[in-house]
């Protein structure tokens, strides 16, 4: 009995170590136990299967399983499910396969837990066909679903773009002994917002509070984020306001996503007053916060604020994102400081950036704006990477300048290259060139867009 309790003491304290990341420590746990006599039990090794699975790699959770074996200890359906879901952390479908397999040759019988697993696995994969075949198979074998059985399918046929399948299976779980829970809700909720359905999320929001379960943060963040997506300015404050009177706990991401709707809208003040009150509360400020306040104080041209929050960042030892250089590089552009603005996208080189694509956009437009034409059309022609946007804005504004063959020339290789181009840029080509009577040449580009097109369809 004094041994059964110790290798439990000795459980706890392995536990307790991997938990903080400190898997060395673990390891010496086990070590000191063999010497003191107390041997490693199936609990251990399990422990540090799933440590290793979480914080080092697949392959390392899986010498573990050598180790246990050479101890004398066999492994259960337990060790196996956090092999497999270790597996499916990296995306590692074929791995998991072969764990599965592993499993059964070695006579453990899979537990829901092992199906409900290796059916998340084929989601995260793109092949939601035989995540479904797997949800048959746990019917099939007469294993009881549990109510993470289906959260993860209608979760997984939610992302794989099967949403109506999705609502089919939450509106007959009680079909199959089960009531929706908050985190179905969820699931469901986000779903249908993802794809900008948005009276139907709010209809299940509705249900969701008639069913008797409180919608919970999530919940509303969820649908608020839709409405301001959606256009539905009004029924996202309507949302947020609800939040706050039902005493909910902001966190960051709710205030930045009210923040940023009021920024697009120009309500600088309310923008002001809402990131005031995420300060008042204590919240932490996370790289979206600080986005979202210099992208507030650009809009406002208060640059050298927004230039001074970078230093407070990395006083913080938060890491910089491209995206908050390019909403510095925007902000400059938009006030005229050109130099300013290849100055900070040259510092985002040097730092090794990859994607600034949106900040050469900004530039763009910036040296469009200001005139600079030529310079502009120096920067499209040396970026290697273009999008929609990038040909869009240099067709309107070689438009603007009445360089109609120079923007004839961009649409169609945008077009040949296979990206869209806004038909308003098209457009203003087309009747660019017949009012300054080149009507021959428009109706030869139109025909050669007709043809780029059917080529590209």
């Amino acid at each position: 009995m004094v041994c059964r309790f110790s290798t439990r003491l000795l459980n706890i304290c392995i536990s307790s170590f991997c938990k903080v990341q400190q898997l060395e420590k673990a390891e010496a746990v086990v070590i000191d136990g063999k010497r003191l006599g107390y041997l490693p039990d199936v609990v251990t090794y399990n422990t540090l299967i799933a440590a290793y699975c979480r914080f080092v790699g697949i392959d390392a959770a899986y010498s573990v399983l050598h180790r246990m074996r050479e101890a004398g200890i066999s492994p259960d359906v337990i060790t196996y499910n956090s092999l497999i879901a270790g597996a499916t952390r990296y995306w590692l479908l074929s791995r998991c396969l072969d764990l599965f397999e592993e499993m059964l040759q070695a006579g453990i019988l899979p537990n829901v837990w092992s199906y409900n697993t290796l059916m998340h696995c084929f989601f995260k994969s793109g092949r939601p066909e035989e995540a479904n075949r797997i949800f048959q198979d746990i019917i099939l074998n007469n294993l009881s679903p549990i109510q993470s059985t289906f959260n993860i399918m209608i979760n997984g046929l939610c992302k794989a773009g099967y949403t109506d399948n999705a609502l089919m299976l939450f509106r007959n779980l009680h079909r199959h002994g089960f009531l929706p829970q908050i985190v179905t809700y969820n699931i469901v909720i986000n779903g249908l917002c993802r794809l900008g359905r948005l009276g139907e999320a709010r209809r299940i929001l509705k249900e969701l509070k008639e069913s008797g379960h409180v919608p919970n943060v999530i919940t509303y963040t969820t649908v608020m984020k839709c409405c301001f997506r959606s256009g539905k300015f009004k029924q996202g404050l309507e949302i947020f306001s609800e939040m706050k009177n039902k005493g909910y706990t902001f966190d960051a991401f709710a205030y930045c996503t009210v923040s940023s709707a009021l920024i697009k809208r120009g309500m600088m003040k309310e923008a002001n007053d809402c990131m005031e009150e995420m300060i008042r509360t204590g919240i932490g400020f996370d790289l979206v916060s600080y986005n979202t306040l210099i992208n507030l104080y650009c809009k406002e041209g208060k640059l050298e604020t927004a230039l001074q929050l970078l230093d407070e960042i990395e006083k913080v030892g938060i890491e910089i994102d491209e995206y908050t250089h390019t909403i510095l590089v925007d902000g400059l552009c938009k006030s005229g400081d050109i130099e300013g603005a290849q100055r900070h996208l040259k510092h985002m080189n040097m730092m090794g950036f990859q994607s600034n694509l949106v900040a050469y956009n900004c530039l763009i437009q910036g040296l469009c704006k200001v005139g600079q034409m030529d310079y502009a059309t120096k920067v499209f022609e040396m970026m290697e990477l273009k999008d929609s946007f990038t040909y869009s804005s240099m067709v309107h504004n070689l438009c603007k300048e009445r360089r109609f063959h120079s923007a004839s020339q961009i649409m169609l290789s945008c077009i040949r290259s296979g990206k869209k181009i806004l038909t308003s840029a098209q457009r203003a080509v087309l009747a660019g060139l017949r009012s300054s009577g080149f009507r021959r040449e428009a109706k030869k580009l139109r025909s050669e867009i007709r043809m780029a097109m059917i080529l590209n369809s």
